[in-house]
């Protein structure tokens, strides 16, 4: 181990040493806003998925977010002299149980969120926001509706417009395109942004919506199969997607249409099977796609030192949350402020929050698979600059 690699873990040692992290909820909201002293904490409350579906996503994202503090702050989890204390509240991935705890924590004096793993409890969250005039950072949650929600909502992920901007290079001379998605927020997401993409520039698209519960995908692949696309865009995430792939190529989709979909994190790429290889893969990230001090610290910092897809969001999210509290840890307006137009260097590349809608321009990435089982690998072939992945701005709604 080098003497960086060995600072870099002591630096983020003492700031999860420093960062009061609690399960019961934020500070009273005379503590939160009284500044009694220079030294009151400043209060975070973090909705994510820590259990159900989606927890493999929640995980990467609380550890891109303690990692991301700890850079964002030199290694001292401290606003000048006020430490960050974080509260963790599981949602499940359920949107009940999101604005139950969102609620609880403003409740309790938090004015600043974070969190949303899925793209339902996002859209629920937001206009919590919005009525209650606090920050909220949305996680992972890709569905494009959480861009231009209310001044109050940002993201610190890419949203599904950047995915299918990113596939669009795949597409070549075909004209016939259909989107194999779940019959939900995200699904619904995914196939609006392919027909406001690829049907503006000139293709046919429909869309196959498959109940999120089905387990039997056999049906579904054949009415891929019957419709001869040119192109398949497939959108889906989750326990289901080994058994959803092996459909696909048993029935022979893979082999007679271009299929492209986004890359998920590393323990699904197994999932993939043997037709793994022919998919040509969008990719929010994966390990090695980039290599900068921010992507050194998170690497230090993940257990096993190998980064995966959504590191990055939780990440960027502690970063842009420092950021805004550096301009006034107790005025929400003043943060907002701060965060519109602010641009940084983060694990992806430069980021931008863009002002009218705070969209976050962001690179996005191409890549194909390599190898079998445990030593499967990604190789870029390919990087789409945050300009040309830049979806088209959103009157904001609130």
């Amino acid at each position: 181990m080098n003497g960086s690699t060995t600072s870099r873990r002591a630096m983020i040692s003492a700031v999860l040493a420093a960062v009061t992290v609690t399960a019961t909820g934020c500070g009273s909201p005379q503590a939160a806003g009284n500044g009694s002293g220079s030294s009151a904490p400043i209060d975070v409350g973090v909705v994510y998925a820590q259990s159900g579906p989606l927890a493999g996503y929640g995980a990467q994202y609380a550890e891109g977010f303690k990692a991301g503090l700890a850079y964002a702050t030199g290694g001292t989890g401290k606003i000048g002299e006020r430490p960050v204390s974080v509260t963790w509240t599981d949602d499940a991935g359920d949107p009940v149980k999101a604005v139950s705890a969102a609620k609880d924590l403003i409740g309790k004096g938090c004015k600043v969120l974070a969190g949303s793993t899925s793209s339902g409890v996002a859209v629920q969250v937001a206009p919590l926001a919005a009525q209650n005039k606090v920050l909220f950072v949305s996680g992972p949650a890709a569905t494009d509706a959480v861009t231009g929600a209310n001044k109050y909502t940002f993201r610190s992920g890419r949203q599904s417009y950047q995915d299918v901007l990113a596939a669009r290079a795949f597409l070549g001379t075909g004209k016939k395109v259909l989107v194999f998605a779940p019959d939900s927020a995200f699904g619904k997401s995914n196939v609006e942004a392919v027909k406001k993409v690829l049907g503006g520039a000139g293709a046919t698209v429909t869309d196959l919506a498959v109940p999120a519960t089905a387990t039997d995908f056999t049906p579904f692949a054949n009415q891929v199969k019957a419709a001869a696309p040119d192109l398949v865009f497939v959108a889906w995430a989750g326990t289901t997607a080994a058994a959803m792939w092996r459909a696909l190529d048993q029935q022979g989709v893979l082999a007679s249409s271009k299929v492209v979909t986004g890359l998920d994190l590393r323990a699904s790429w197994p999932g993939f099977g043997a037709g793994g290889e022919k998919l040509n893969l969008l990719a929010h990230y994966f390990d090695g796609a980039t290599d900068n001090a921010a992507y050194q610290a998170l690497k230090a910092a993940v257990p096993g030192g190998r980064t995966d897809l959504f590191h990055p969001d939780g990440f960027a999210a502690a970063q842009m949350i420092v950021h805004a509290l550096q301009s006034s840890p107790d005025d929400t307006d003043k943060m907002v402020a701060a965060l519109e137009g602010f641009s940084f260097d983060s694990v992806k590349g430069k980021l931008t929050v863009r002002a009218e809608d705070h969209a976050l321009l962001q690179p996005m990435f191409q890549a194909r698979l390599t190898g079998t089982g445990d030593a499967l690998s990604a190789t870029s072939t390919g990087t789409i600059t945050a300009k040309d992945a830049a979806p088209p701005v959103t009157a904001m709604k609130g």
